[in-house]
């Protein structure tokens, strides 16, 4: 039985499971199986399946949905049922492991994310191999996910189309296909075309595939799960313990743009935001950050740390 049609098996059981073990309602069964089925959607897209599913591409599917704009509450509870599926399998015996037992869901009320300096953002540049064949497509994406403040299905979804860097802009298909232009920097523009040198002369692209600007070494776009992994290692071999995804660095933008003076409104453009309120966020994260410096900085909390300091080594 091929692996599409034990999947269909698994989740007609796991139905009955919900109905006749769990005992659940109706409306509930329905809504695990809706959630379900957003996982199952992704995993096709990625050319995988229930079977094979790995922790790491659980949790790019959990950040895709915060990439989408799903509300923590929402995402909760899919992951909720996320978990009751894969505990299922295991049941069942489909699985020796469970995938999703470390999964962990977000936090319930605001959680600013993490954000990376620019000297990081460096740093995971420069840990970049260029000597690979893939090494200048890698230092490329990394460069448009920060100066574009892409979400990674917007990067993996980047057409040759969509550019227009005589004009240093971008058009971007984000969420809802909603499109929107976004300027580019010279360094991005740079890193593209160092890797369009390479993309024509060493690569190969399957048919049907040829629009896309990032490619895998098979030739089609680059997925989702694999521009988390190649982020998680490039933090890895710069020793950044931070626990990031390629959405940080949308982060990252965003903050840089607001602490460099950028008004809200332009960074909810350029980040493809419907609602202002979205974008906010970074304000908190402004307000932060502006705590700590006053901490850090301030006359009186140096005096106080000197006196505090004298203070400690005279009662020694």
């Amino acid at each position: 039985m091929e692996n599409k049609e034990r999947q269909a098996l698994a989740v007609r059981k796991y139905r009955q499971y919900l109905k006749l073990e769990r005992g659940l309602s109706s409306n509930t069964e329905e809504a695990y199986l809706t959630d379900l089925g957003k996982l199952l959607h992704f995993l096709k897209e990625e050319n995988s399946n229930v079977f094979d599913v790995k922790p790491d591409d659980l949790q790019c599917f959990n950040a895709g949905l915060h990439d989408i704009g799903i509300h923590p509450r929402s995402q909760a509870r899919i992951l909720s049922g996320i978990k009751s599926f894969f505990h299922f399998l295991v049941l069942a015996d489909y699985r020796e492991d469970d995938p999703a037992e470390l999964l962990e869901g977000p936090k319930i009320g605001l959680h600013l994310p993490e954000v990376l300096t620019v000297e990081e953002i460096d740093r995971i540049i420069d840990a970049i191999d260029l000597s690979k064949p893939e090494g200048q497509r890698n230092r490329a994406m990394v460069e448009m996910l920060y100066s574009c403040g892409l979400r990674v299905s917007e990067l993996c979804g980047l057409k040759l189309s969509d550019l227009y860097l005589d004009e240093s802009f971008i058009r971007v298909t984000g969420k809802g296909d909603k499109q929107r232009l976004v300027p580019v920097s010279p360094r991005a523009i740079k890193e593209l075309k160092y890797w369009f040198m390479d993309r024509n002369t060493t690569w190969r692209v399957k048919p049907g595939f040829e629009d896309f600007v990032f490619l895998a070494r098979w030739g089609k776009n680059i997925s989702r799960i694999q521009v988390f992994q190649l982020v998680k290692e490039l933090a890895r071999l710069a020793g950044i313990t931070k626990n990031i995804s390629p959405h940080t660095f949308r982060h990252s933008f965003a903050t840089h743009l607001l602490e460099g003076g950028a008004n809200l409104r332009a960074i909810q453009c350029m980040l493809g935001h419907e609602s202002i309120a979205t974008t906010e966020i970074y304000t908190h994260i402004d307000r932060s950050m502006l705590r700590s410096e006053i901490i850090e900085h301030h006359p009186r909390n140096i005096k106080y740390r000197e006196e505090k300091a004298h203070s400690l080594n005279y009662d020694k």
